[in-house]
C-alpha cells in the first residue's frame, strides 16, 4: 500500500509538472498579470533591460513541491532601477537574477517580505539577486535594503554592497504572531562595504527591536561573508530570541555580533578576521542564556564593546529593552589569536551595575606574541566559573585561576597561522552541559582547548570565497582617467570642472589672479595647484554667497602647494561640503598650502554631510578672521558627525582671530568609533577667539590626540582647549608646549602627559 501510494504522488507530481508553464513578461503590467493567473509550478520570465520606477508586487502561491518562480532571462540582465521595489506577500514562491542598481526605495524597503495590503510572505525565497548602492538620495533618510515578515522565508545566494543611507541593511521584524518563531534562513551571501555611517543605525542585520525583545525569532544567519561591514558598531544586532549565528566568515568588519536583547542566542563556528584593522571586534554579549563555542577570532584590535569578546554590566531590575544581566551563558571552545583584551563588565557605570553571574568560560585558548594583557575587568568577576582556558606563556598578566600559561604550538591552516592546543591539559565538560549543547550546537562541545576542527574552520573561508553572494555577479570598479590642464582664467577653471566630471582632474593655475563670477562646484575629483611661489589671488563677484566652492558628495578636492590670498573672496565659507545631505560620502585634502587673509570660515562641514577622511599637512593659515574648522552643524542629540578620521599635522596657525577647531557629536549614543581627531606638531602663535569660546573645542569627539603642539600668546586668561563628553571617550593630551597662552578644560577621559 505504501509503495502504490509513493507511486500515486509521484505520478500526480509528474502530472503537474507536465502542465507547467513558462510566461514571458516585459514591464510592471504584463507581470502583474502573470501574477494574478499563475498556477503552481509556473515560471515567469522577466525579460532582459532595465526596468524603471517599477512596483514589483507578488501575491500568488504555489505550493512546497511546486513553488512559482519569478525570474530573469539572464541573471544580472534585468535591472531594477530608479524609485523601485520589491514586494512579496503569497507563499511558496523563487525570485531569482535580479539587479537593483541606479536608483532607490525611499521611505520602504528595497525587497519586502509582505505587500500593500499586508499579506506577508510564507515559505519564500529570494537567491541569485543583487542590491548595489541603491541607496536614498539623502544620507538621513532611513529605510531597509530587505524587511523580512512572516516564516520560513529564505535569502541566499546574494550580494549586497555599498549601503550609505541610515538604517539597517536587513531587517527581521517581529510585529505580530505571524512573524514570530519564523525560522527564516539567511545563508550564503554576501554583505559587503558599508562605509562608517557617522551615526547610529548602520547595522547589517538586525532581528528584532526592543519592544518586541522578548519574542523568539529563531532566525538562522549561516555561511554568509561580511567584509569591510564598518557602518557602526553592531554588524549584526540580536534584539529577539533563539538565533543562530553559524558558519559566517567576517572579514575586516569594524564591529561586532551583539546581543543586544533577547536571550538563547547562539554564536558558533565563526570566523572573525579581524587582519590588525582597527576597531575589529567579535561578539558583545547582554542578557541570559547566550552560548560563544568553537569561534576564532584573528586578529582583531578592537576595543571597549568592540573587543573581541565584550561581555557586558546589567541595569538592577532592568525592563527587557535595556541592559538585563549576563547569566547562563557558556563561552567555550573559542581561539583568540593576536587580539586585544577581551571584557569582562563592559559598560560598568553608575546605571550598570549588575555583574554577570552563572557564567561558564571554558576551555578557551589565547595565542598572543605582542600583548600584555589578556583581558580587562571593570566589576566584580566572582560569579564567572573559569576552568581550562590555555593562554600562551608570553602573556605577563597575572591571570586568576582557570587561565593556564603554556607553551603553544602553531600550525598553518589557509593562510592562518593558529595555535594547537596539542596534549595539553584536558578539562572535562559536565554532561549537563553537553545534554544542554545538543540541542543547540551542530558540533559536541570539545574537552581540548580552543577551535581544534581546522577542516571546518578551512570549509568557512572556502565557502565565502566560492559559495557567498550571486553566482554571476562580480564587483567592477571604473577607473577613471586622469586629465590635467592649465588654467589661466576663472571661466577655464569653471569650463574644467564641468567638462570632465567622469574623470580626476587636476588643475594647474598658472596666473597671479582669478576673478569667478559664481561660486564653484566641485562634481568630480579634483586637484587644483601651481608651479608658481608667489601667492595667487582670488575674487568673487558674488558678495552674498554662502561659500565660494561645494564639494560635492561623492568626490574628492585635494589642494597642493597653493599659496592663496583670500582677502577679496566675501563668502560666509571659503569651502563646505554638500548641503543636500547626500548619501555618498566625500574625502578632502591639503598639503604644502599657505592661505591668508581669510575672511569667515575656511572650512565648513555642512548638515547631514560626512567625509571619511580631511587630511591637512604642512600648510599655514595667517591673519584669518573667522573659524578656520567647523564641525558643529550636528545638533539634534543623535550622535551624528560630519568626520570620520580628521587629522592636522605640522601646520602653522599664524594672527587668527576666530576659533582654529570646532568638533560636535552630540547625544548619548555609544555605537560609533568617530569622530577621530589627530592634531599634532602644530605651531599656533598670536591666536584668539572672542567670548571665551576655546580655541579648540571638542564636545563628543570619540577619540582624539592633541600633541606635541606649541601654542604662543594663545587665547591668554581665557580657554585654549576645550574638552566636552556625554558618554565613554579616549583623548590623549600629550606633550604640548603653552606659552602666554588660556587654559586647558579637561574631564575624566583625557589622559594628559607633559
Amino acid at each position: 500500500m505504501l509503495l502504490r501510494a509513493l507511486f500515486l504522488n509521484c505520478s500526480l507530481l509528474m502530472s503537474l509538472i507536465s502542465f507547467a508553464e513558462t510566461i514571458v513578461v516585459k514591464n510592471q503590467k504584463e507581470l502583474a498579470n502573470a501574477n494574478s493567473t499563475v498556477k503552481p509550478g509556473d515560471i515567469v520570465i522577466l525579460q532582459n533591460g532595465e526596468w524603471n520606477n517599477v512596483l514589483l508586487s507578488l501575491t500568488c502561491s504555489g505550493t512546497k513541491e511546486l513553488p512559482i518562480t519569478f525570474k530573469a532571462q539572464a541573471a544580472g540582465k534585468v535591472l531594477i532601477t530608479g524609485n523601485s521595489k520589491l514586494k512579496i506577500g503569497g507563499s511558496y514562491i523563487v525570485v531569482d537574477g535580479l539587479y537593483f542598481l541606479n536608483g532607490y526605495s525611499g521611505a520602504e524597503a528595497v525587497i519586502t517580505f509582505r505587500n500593500n495590503s499586508d499579506e506577508i510572505a510564507n515559505n519564500c525565497r529570494v537567491t541569485n539577486t543583487v542590491i548595489n548602492d541603491f541607496n536614498n538620495p539623502k544620507r538621513l533618510n532611513e529605510n531597509y535594503w530587505i524587511a523580512f515578515y512572516g516564516k520560513n522565508n529564505r535569502l541566499d545566494h546574494s550580494s549586497f554592497l555599498k549601503k550609505k543611507n541610515l538604517g539597517v541593511l536587513l531587517a527581521v521584524i517581529l510585529d505580530d504572531e505571524r512573524s514570530r518563531e519564523n525560522f527564516h534562513s539567511i545563508d550564503h551571501n554576501y554583505f559587503g562595504v558599508r562605509l562608517p555611517l557617522a551615526s547610529n543605525g548602520g547595522e547589517i542585520i538586525r532581528v528584532g527591536v526592543s519592544q518586541h525583545c522578548e519574542f523568539n525569532s529563531n532566525t538562522q544567519i549561516i555561511d554568509n561573508f561580511f567584509e569591510h561591514c564598518n557602518g557602526e558598531g553592531e554588524i549584526i544586532s540580536i534584539k529577539s530570541g533563539e538565533n543562530i549565528i553559524r558558519n559566517n566568515l567576517f572579514k575586516e568588519c569594524q564591529g561586532a555580533v551583539v546581543f543586544r536583547h533577547g536571550n538563547n542566542n547562539t554564536v558558533e563556528n565563526n570566523i572573525f578576521l579581524g587582519n590588525n584593522k582597527e576597531g575589529t571586534g567579535g561578539v558583545r554579549i547582554i542578557n541570559k542564556g547566550q552560548w560563544v563555542v568553537n569561534n576564532l577570532f584573528y586578529k582583531c584590535r578592537g576595543e571597549g564593546f568592540r573587543s573581541p569578546l565584550s561581555i557586558m554590566n546589567g541595569v538592577p531590575n532592568s525592563p527587557a529593552n535595556r541592559y538585563v544581566a549576563v547569566s547562563d551563558a557558556v563561552i567555550s571552545n573559542n581561539s583568540f589569536v593576536e587580539c586585544t583584551s577581551i571584557s569582562f563588565c563592559e559598560g560598568s557605570d553608575t546605571e550598570r551595575t549588575v555583574q554577570p553571574y552563572n557564567l561558564k568560560f571554558l576551555n578557551n585558548l589565547f595565542y598572543n606574541s605582542k600583548d600584555n594583557q589578556l583581558y580587562n575587568v571593570y566589576d566584580d568577576i566572582s560569579s564567572i566559573s573559569f576552568r581550562g582556558n590555555l593562554v600562551s606563556k608570553t602573556m605577563q598578566q597575572k591571570l586568576r585561576d582557570g587561565f593556564i600559561k603554556t607553551s603553544l604550538t602553531t600550525k598553518q591552516v589557509s593562510k592562518l597561522m593558529l595555535p594547537d592546543a596539542g596534549a595539553n591539559s584536558i578539562n572535562p565538560i559536565p554532561d549537563s552541559l553537553h545534554s544542554a549543547g545538543s540541542g543547540r550546537l551542530v558540533m559536541a562541545l570539545s574537552e581540548k582547548q580552543g577551535l581544534s576542527d581546522f577542516k571546518q574552520l578551512q570549509n568557512i573561508i572556502t565557502n565565502a570565497s566560492l559559495a557567498c553572494g550571486a553566482r554571476w555577479f562580480s564587483q567592477k570598479f571604473q577607473i577613471k582617467k586622469t586629465v590635467t590642464v592649465n588654467c589661466k582664467t576663472a571661466a577655464e577653471v569653471i569650463q574644467q570642472l564641468a567638462s570632465n566630471i567622469n574623470n580626476t582632474l587636476i588643475i594647474n593655475l598658472t596666473e597671479s589672479e582669478y576673478v569667478f563670477q559664481s561660486p564653484l562646484s566641485v562634481n568630480n575629483d579634483v586637484s587644483i595647484t601651481t608651479a608658481q611661489k608667489q601667492f595667487i589671488k582670488f575674487s568673487l563677484n558674488a558678495s552674498s554667497a554662502d561659500y565660494f566652492i561645494q564639494l560635492k558628495a561623492g568626490h574628492t578636492l585635494a589642494l597642493n602647494n597653493l599659496r592663496l590670498n583670500l582677502a577679496s573672496i566675501t563668502s560666509k565659507t571659503f569651502i563646505t561640503t554638500d548641503t543636500s545631505g547626500s548619501s555618498n560620502h566625500c574625502n578632502f585634502s591639503m598639503s604644502n598650502c599657505s592661505i591668508t587673509n581669510s575672511n569667515g570660515t575656511f572650512f565648513n562641514a555642512s548638515r547631514s554631510s560626512v567625509s571619511d577622511c580631511i587630511l591637512i599637512k604642512n600648510c599655514s593659515f595667517i591673519n584669518s578672521v573667522g573659524d578656520v574648522f567647523k564641525f558643529i552643524e550636528e545638533t539634534d542629540n543623535k550622535g551624528y558627525y560630519g568626520v570620520e578620521k580628521l587629522k592636522i599635522t605640522n601646520c602653522t596657525f599664524t594672527g587668527n582671530k576666530g576659533q582654529i577647531l570646532g568638533m560636535l557629536r552630540s547625544g548619548r549614543d555609544e555605537s560609533t568609533m568617530g569622530p577621530l581627531l589627530i592634531f599634532s606638531n602644530n605651531n599656533l602663535n598670536n591666536c584668539t577667539t572672542e567670548n571665551n569660546r576655546g580655541l579648540i573645542n571638542l564636545y563628543g569627539v570619540q577619540r582624539s590626540f592633541i600633541e606635541k603642539n606649541s601654542f604662543t600668546n594663545c587665547n591668554e586668561g581665557k580657554t585654549l582647549i576645550q574638552y566636552e563628553d556625554m558618554v565613554r571617550s579616549v583623548h590623549f593630551l600629550r606633550k604640548n608646549s603653552l606659552s602666554k597662552s588660556g587654559v586647558v578644560l579637561t574631564n575624566k577621559f583625557v589622559q594628559t602627559e607633559n
